[in-house]
């Protein structure tokens, strides 16, 4: 009788304490993630990107269930190479966003937001060595820019990375940009309306959507 009334004590506290405590766990990963995802968005420096990235990959590490971690490592790599000058430590900072969003791919496949991602690092792949590199690149990063608007129409950045490459390709040839802003203006029309779906969801580009639209008028 005893013992049937511990464990029943014992479930009853469970059942309390577990929620608070997973609840709590979560706050803690909320918290800690936004800190990191704010300096990736914001940080200039290379080290304070790179101490970020570091630590979200770390969170990744620990919680083998998010995608986020991975994602915003992934991003945290791509500014880091859009800031280097030296075409190897680019290529190499590619390669280790790469590696980073393919654990983020493996939890959460065919996502919008991570397929726009890899477009995205093939799009700065091309400033290696446009000369080179623009005809391969360009090309595999519209097809990401396509997919991931295929895999969600109201994703904002996939149609202003898709408006990227669709100007840069317009300048390369001496074409008229008209496409590319049109396409322009979808994404900023999307971004007005876009909701994000948790805390941790994508909030970054209507900045460079914005930028673009002055280079249409």
């Amino acid at each position: 009788m005893k013992l049937a009334m511990f464990t029943y004590r014992l479930l009853v506290l469970l059942t309390l304490v577990l929620p608070a405590a997973v609840m709590a766990a979560d706050d803690k990963y909320t918290e800690t993630m936004q800190k990191n995802i704010n300096i990736v968005y914001t940080a200039t420096a290379p080290a304070e990107l790179q101490n970020a990235v570091n630590t979200l990959e770390r969170i990744g590490a620990a919680e083998k269930s998010k995608w986020e971690p991975f994602y915003y490592a992934s991003f945290g790599y791509v500014m880091m190479a859009n800031k280097e000058s030296d075409a190897s430590k680019k290529d190499t900072y590619l390669d280790q966003a790469t590696a980073a969003l393919a654990k983020a791919q493996a939890l959460r496949p065919n996502d919008s937001e991570i397929v726009a991602m890899e477009g995205f690092i093939h799009m700065i792949r091309i400033n290696v060595d446009p000369a080179t590199r623009g005809q391969q690149y360009s090309g595999l990063a519209t097809q990401n820019f396509r997919k991931a608007v295929s895999l969600n129409p109201e994703n904002p950045r996939a149609l202003a990375l898709l408006a990227q490459i669709q100007f840069g390709t317009a300048a390369f040839f001496g074409s008229p940009a008209t496409e590319a802003c049109a396409t322009n203006t979808q994404a900023l029309e999307k971004f007005e309306t876009f909701k994000p779906a948790d805390a941790l969801a994508p909030r970054w580009g209507k900045g460079m959507a914005e930028s673009m639209k002055e280079k249409c008028k």
